[in-house]
């Protein structure tokens, strides 16, 4: 859903620019934004890197003029003080573009218009085409987010998002692509690439566009995304082969809790789950009562070993002992390789070793399918 929820503000927010062949220079930003209060951040961020504050400027009855250096195509956002402490809602990201201007102004309610440049034109033009197709996907994230406020479980949510949400996105998808074919010399398409859900359909899209669009000056923009849900599939794939049910469970030594190296196959004979957390993981912390009432429930039978990671060893020890967990537990480090070895992409992962050594299942998150598993394994009569 987080994707999903960042995909619909970017495809209605985010913006380009049209210049002749400038690669380097300044984008000029103006335009009144009264409900943002006296001052702003300035935020850019280069295709595949982070966010960082190039300034900090003083409103004047919410107006603003001002120039920002840009290297290449970059992400701009122009956000509160509040805003940037996670205190409100009050920021605006577009995509700038070196040697181009901008114009940005909102009404009370935050309904951003544009205006500029040639390509901030053509990007309104497509910003309302789209709007239509995203309508019913937009509405059911609100009433999703609105359900969770009112205290329905985010799990439940989320299987629910899960089995419809799929439908709307094909909807949407749908719209974003009539508009390329109908516009191939836009290059807010771009824009559009990146606003699409799967690998398969970004490359779809880019092929759309007219050749100067796709091999111009947005390419390195648009690229930046196709090439990671490149790598990040390549990852999930190895992944899979690595934590495959019958692949023998790589070996590793780390320091216990008392700072003395334990050997993984020490203990082989048993069932074994490999817990990959971490003191900052909130997932991994609300599935820890669960995974107590589990290891009483059938102990003796099999054993945990929690490999805490990305952590420092005081936040670790700290985490056990506040949570009060029985099991055996290491410590990963930065430089460790067993992350790797298991192919590790995200937390919490419990991966479930045979007494023979062998990976019986992998679960990431904190999914039922694990204590499904568990039953399976030692329930009654086992």
């Amino acid at each position: 859903m987080r994707r999903i929820l960042f995909t619909v503000l970017a495809a209605t927010a985010m913006l380009s620019a049209n210049a002749a062949n400038a690669t380097e220079g300044v984008l000029k930003v103006k335009g009144s934004l009264k409900s943002f209060g006296d001052s702003i951040l300035v935020y850019v961020a280069e295709p595949g890197k982070r966010p960082v504050v190039r300034d900090t400027l003083v409103l004047k009855n919410g107006a603003f003029d001002f120039s920002v250096k840009l290297d290449k195509v970059s992400e701009v956002t122009l956000a509160t003080p509040e805003a940037a402490r996670g205190q409100s809602r009050q920021y605006v990201a577009f995509v700038g573009v070196p040697g181009e201007t901008i114009e940005l102004s909102a009404n009370e309610q935050n309904k951003f218009t544009y205006a500029g440049t040639k390509f901030y034109k053509e990007f309104a033009e497509m910003k309302e085409a789209l709007e239509k197709g995203q309508t019913e996907l937009e509405a059911y994230i609100q009433s999703l987010n609105a359900r969770m406020e009112k205290g329905e479980k985010q799990e439940d949510l989320m299987k629910e998002y899960q089995e419809k949400a799929p439908a709307l996105q094909a909807k949407a998808s749908v719209a974003y692509k009539d508009f390329i074919k109908a516009h191939p010399n836009y290059e807010a398409n771009a824009i559009i690439v990146n606003s699409l859900e799967t690998l398969e359909e970004m490359e779809e899209a880019a092929k759309m566009m007219s050749e100067g669009v796709r091999e111009g000056r947005m390419k390195e923009y648009y690229m930046a995304s196709i090439n990671q849900l490149k790598a990040q599939k390549e990852a999930e794939e190895h992944a899979a082969k690595m934590q495959a049910a019958g692949v023998v469970a790589p070996d590793f030594t780390l320091n216990d809790l008392n700072g003395k190296p334990f050997k993984m196959s020490s203990l082989k004979g048993k069932y074994v789950v490999l817990d990959f957390w971490g003191s900052w993981c909130g997932w991994c912390i609300k599935g820890f009562p669960k995974m107590k009432e589990y290891y009483q429930k059938y102990k003796g039978k099999f054993e945990i070993l929690g490999i805490d990671c990305n952590d420092t060893p005081e936040k670790w020890k700290a985490a056990v002992a506040k949570h009060e967990l029985p099991w055996k537990h290491v410590f990963c480090p930065r430089e460790s390789k067993v992350l790797a070895d298991y192919a590790i992409q995200g937390f919490p992962t419990k991966i479930v070793v045979g007494p023979d050594g062998k990976i019986v299942k992998t679960v990431v998150g904190e999914d039922p399918a694990f204590y499904t598993l568990l039953d399976e394994l030692f329930g009654k009569g086992k």
